[in-house]
């Protein structure tokens, strides 16, 4: 059971940046950041990102971004409390609890966020 869910939040990850790679190409073509495009939705814009560290210890606060209909989201965005300047786990494991079998990096988000993608 626990290689079930191990191996459904892999395809779930991979689909998660499968829905993003087309903003993600877009962007790198732009010279607008490295990194995947991110949608607030207490904001309701999509940001711009760029990678900074692509794999982080497990060690102080990140603020989960998860895979859903507008790519990647996450709940708080740059101005708001709760947004953490860019230190983001995903849930990669399935557990809903981050751990050393989630993934963390550093990916600052790049204003002015956009109503569309």
């Amino acid at each position: 059971m626990k290689t079930l869910k191990i191996v459904c939040a892999a395809v779930l990850f991979a689909s998660a940046v499968a829905v993003n790679s087309t903003a993600f190409a877009k962007e790198r073509e732009t010279g607008r950041g490295t990194g995947p495009v991110v949608y607030v939705t207490s904001q309701g814009l999509y940001y711009d990102s760029i990678v900074v560290v692509d794999s982080l210890p497990a060690n102080g606060r990140f603020q989960q971004l998860i895979p859903g209909e507008n790519g990647l989201e996450t709940e708080y965005g740059p101005g708001e409390v709760g947004h953490l300047g860019g230190r983001w786990w995903i849930d990669i494991n399935g557990d809903g609890i981050m751990n050393d079998g989630d993934k963390f990096f550093l990916c600052p988000l790049l204003g002015p966020g956009r109503e569309t993608l």
